[in-house]
C-alpha cells in the first residue's frame, strides 16, 4: 500500500491530501493529514484475529 501526503496548494489557507494508492481525502492541515496517517498506519499494525469458522 502507497500512502502519500501532499500540499494542493501553496497559500494560507492550503489543503493538504492524503492518497492510498488510488483513493485521496483532503484535509485542512497538514498535522490532520499526519495524524490521519499514524492513526491508519498503527491500526493495519495492530494484531488481527481471524474469526472462528462457525460449526454447522
Amino acid at each position: 500500500m502507497k500512502i502519500l501526503i501532499r500540499a494542493l496548494a501553496r497559500s494560507r489557507n492550503c489543503q493538504w491530501q492524503v492518497q492510498i494508492d488510488q483513493q485521496a481525502v483532503n484535509f485542512r492541515s497538514e498535522s490532520e493529514a499526519r495524524a490521519f496517517v499514524d492513526k491508519l498506519q498503527s491500526r493495519l499494525q495492530a494484531p488481527h484475529s481471524l474469526p472462528e469458522r462457525l460449526a454447522g
